[in-house]
């Protein structure tokens, strides 16, 4: 049986590609309503952001020196982010796993 969708013939690419990328495009807008919203207010979406988040702000800053503010962090978490799905597509291209463009 050959499957002719990319998605579903590199799931184990794209799944955890698209799991980082939720993360790093959340935890901008988290940033980005940190503008807007109080850090303790009771909003249903600022609280998502923020769950959904927390995991990824408390590892990088494991990393981040105590002085930085906490928009410093969540930017610094984009950026590491970023750089991981980097990481993970050159990994796959290196192994020969993902088709390559001509």
């Amino acid at each position: 049986m050959s499957l002719s969708n990319p998605f579903l013939t590199y799931w184990y690419f794209h799944l955890p590609n698209f799991a980082l990328a939720v993360l790093m495009y959340t935890l901008f807008g988290r940033a980005l309503l940190a503008l807007f919203i109080d850090p303790d207010s009771k909003n249903y979406i600022w609280r998502f952001f923020c769950r959904l988040t927390d995991p990824v702000v408390v590892a990088v800053t494991v990393v981040t020196p105590r002085a930085a503010v906490p928009v410093v962090v969540w930017l610094f978490g984009v950026v590491w982010l970023f750089w991981l799905r980097v990481l993970w597509l050159n990994i796959f291209l290196y192994f020969g796993v993902l088709p390559r463009v001509n």
